[in-house]
């Protein structure tokens, strides 16, 4: 059980740090995608497709 909750913390944090990341290099191009609960949570469930699907909503919303 505290294996499982390890490895849930380690995935929300890694989620926040590719969302971090990607906003640090994307930062001159003026497309940042927020960090908050919904998109580390996108992120933390489907990955880097669903990193690349808030790329592409904000790109379209903004």
């Amino acid at each position: 059980m505290i294996k499982k909750i390890f490895i849930i913390i380690k995935k929300i944090i890694m989620s926040a740090l590719f969302i971090y990341a990607y906003n640090v290099i994307a930062t001159p191009l003026n497309t940042i995608v927020p960090i908050n609960l919904i998109t580390i949570f996108v992120v933390c469930i489907l990955g880097v497709p669903g990193l690349l699907g808030l790329i592409i909503f904000s790109l379209l919303v903004f």
